[in-house]
């Protein structure tokens, strides 16, 4: 199973795990997040989609889901992962774009998109970053890196992640049930991936005008 497939049919993915390790599902959905958005070389793990998926098998009730145990396990994986991420960028963000071997894990294409975002939304980026994939992972690493100090970075942190896991858990929970929805699920999550992509896309296109600039 490659990653693309796991993600563009997230849906039948979920219903496996689901029906494979019942409550244990619970804890890998939290280690997927907690992933995502903790481990800074480890940036392409679905996260707005994976959520959607899980709310919407949630809002079925032969799954035995729990909407409420699943939101809090993802605003705790966000939080947690994030603060995990900027404490990797404080004491390690100089060594590891550095260190010959680590700094082939790190996009640096995407630490410099952080750092613009960054530089142009300050302590908001930290808010702003959740809804788009890549930026989501880096800016936690950048702001560790000592851009930001811990406690302001931790109230966007907070505010950042429980917006995120609001509007792609309510998006899953009154949307994913939908026959239509059920029916184009595929292309719906790649219609979230993009569009979420759209803002990484501009910004790198800026960036290019200024260097050709």
């Amino acid at each position: 199973m490659s990653l693309v497939d796991f993600i563009l049919h997230i849906d039948s993915h979920m219903v496996n795990i689901v029906n494979n390790f019942g409550l244990w599902t619970y804890l890998i959905l939290f280690l997927i997040i907690f992933i995502e958005t903790g481990v800074v070389i480890l940036p392409f793990l679905p996260g707005d989609s994976l959520i959607f998926a899980a709310m919407a098998l949630a809002a079925n009730p032969k799954y035995d889901l729990s909407s409420i145990a699943l939101f809090f396990i993802f605003l705790f994986a966000a939080v947690i992962g994030d603060s995990m991420n900027y404490e990797i960028g404080e004491h390690f963000g100089k060594f590891a774009t550095e260190n010959r071997v680590l700094s082939k894990l790190i996009n640096k294409e995407h630490l410099d998109e952080a750092h613009a975002f960054f530089e142009k939304h300050g302590g908001k980026t930290i808010a702003i970053g959740r809804f788009i994939p890549l930026i989501r992972t880096f800016v936690p690493f950048v702001a560790g890196s000592g851009t930001m100090h811990y406690r302001k970075f931790l109230e966007f942190n907070v505010l950042g992640a429980f917006l995120w896991v609001l509007v792609c858990s309510l998006a899953g929970h009154l949307f994913g049930n939908i026959p239509a929805v059920q029916e184009h699920f595929s292309m719906i999550i790649l219609g979230i991936v993009l569009v979420s992509l759209i803002p990484i896309l501009i910004t790198a296109l800026r960036n290019r005008k200024k260097k050709a600039a």
